[in-house]
């Protein structure tokens, strides 16, 4: 009796998490989750790893903010033009060769840190080759999902692609931190490249739906007009998108450049900073979770409150406070930004017609990271000119305020 009372108990959690296997039912949704997984995992390590590879190499804040928008400036350039192709060609084929291109960039740098040949102008020229490829992977996956899946299964495989991402971010970040720590940032981004390769064989292998065609072709500039047409005259879509623009720039730059500094100078180092992105990474999880069966008729409002916890990471940094503390205002920043990224990549393939999905992704991507190579770049001067700890305090300020005015949009609040 008792084992059939667990048996019970495990299907009430099996079908709590993900209710009649929903989206895992689907061979090309499987597809996507292993290779998209295998990449969120190697990416996870390369987020520790870069910035601390520039810091062993020169010890500078600003190359590390450098180098960092040496990856994020060419993706903002392309990513337009990588909608428009996207919705060309066949989304899933876009991603193998770009994942290649990528993974052949990150094993060259890693090659060439471990030879102990790596410079900061040689490092940022492969950044930059990655960042390239990034912009035509990245609007194709945005659009990618809607072509495994029924409109009915978008929430819950939005919501089961990002537990992937940040479950891995769990173990990747950990790993990282121990790997740097251990061996040296090479290594990290040696795998990082190695995932690559290993999640373009998943994606190669998908058969989108049949339903799921590609934009008929005209010329370049009217499919772009075509994509920016249909972003602008979704208000809920281009408010947020400038919102982020911000929002993005500012936490960027606090996160990736002034959070590992401070983190080498006063918290203990890099296996401290894994740690606390560890943390961030299992309130995602855990709000992943959530995602998958959370129903409420606002969606979009509610992802949007979620976005004021964003903040607490700076505040917690700004001082600093203990490393656990801030550790703790990760993970609520995690939980609550997490939802806020289901809400709204569920909202934006819900509302945007398929054969426009890559190319309105793409007016977002370019809109929410336009200011993210400028904040990467500034940040380490900045902090430099008036202080790291005004630096985080004026990047949370930026997030609270910027958040409370959308919430002042009709569509966000009402969608």
């Amino acid at each position: 009796m008792r084992d059939a009372m667990v048996q019970r108990q495990r299907g009430k959690l099996s079908r709590w998490i993900c209710p009649q296997r929903g989206p895992l039912a689907e061979r090309e949704f499987r597809l996507l989750l292993g290779g998209r997984t295998l990449s969120f995992f190697g990416t996870a390590m390369s987020n520790v790893a870069v910035a601390f590879a520039i810091l062993d190499l020169t010890g500078s804040k600003a190359d590390v903010g450098y180098v960092l928008a040496s990856q994020q400036l060419p993706k903002a350039v392309f990513l337009l033009l990588g909608g428009v192709w996207a919705d060309r060609l066949p989304r899933h084929r876009v991603m193998v060769a770009t994942s290649a291109i990528s993974g052949a960039a990150q094993c060259a740098s890693a090659a060439l840190l471990l030879s102990h040949e790596a410079g900061v102008a040689v490092l940022a020229v492969l950044a930059a080759l990655n960042g390239s490829a990034a912009a035509f992977f990245t609007p194709a996956s945005r659009a990618a999902l809607p072509a495994t899946v029924s409109e009915a299964l978008l929430q819950p495989a939005n919501a089961i692609l990002r537990l992937a991402q940040n479950g891995t971010a769990i173990v990747g970040t950990a790993a990282a931190g121990g790997l740097v720590a251990t061996a040296g940032p090479g290594y990290a981004i040696l795998v990082d490249g190695l995932t690559y390769f290993g999640g373009a064989a998943f994606i190669g292998a998908i058969r989108p739906r049949a339903d799921h065609v590609a934009a008929t072709r005209t010329s370049v500039l009217r499919e772009l007009r075509e994509g920016w047409d249909a972003f602008r005259s979704r208000t809920w879509l281009w408010t947020i998108v400038v919102q982020f623009s911000l929002v993005n720039a500012v936490q960027s730059g606090s996160m990736n450049v002034l959070g590992p500094a401070i983190a080498k100078a006063r918290l203990g180092g890099a296996a401290v900073w894994g740690a606390i992105l560890t943390a961030q990474a299992v309130g995602y999880v855990l709000s992943g979770f959530l995602m998958l069966r959370l129903r409420v008729k606002r969606l979009l409002f509610l992802g949007t409150l979620c976005v004021f916890p964003m903040a607490l990471p700076l505040l917690a940094l700004a001082r600093p406070l203990p490393a656990l503390a801030i550790g703790g205002c990760a993970f609520l920043g995690g939980v609550s930004l997490e939802v806020f990224g289901v809400a709204w990549y569920t909202v934006l393939q819900r509302e945007t017609p398929r054969h426009l999905l890559s190319r309105v992704s793409a007016w977002d991507d370019f809109g929410s990271i336009v200011f993210i190579p400028l904040g990467l770049a500034a940040a380490g001067p900045v902090s430099d000119a008036i202080g790291a700890r005004a630096t985080l305090l004026g990047s949370a300020t930026i997030i609270i305020v910027t958040t409370a005015l959308i919430l002042f949009v009709r569509d966000v609040r009402r969608l």
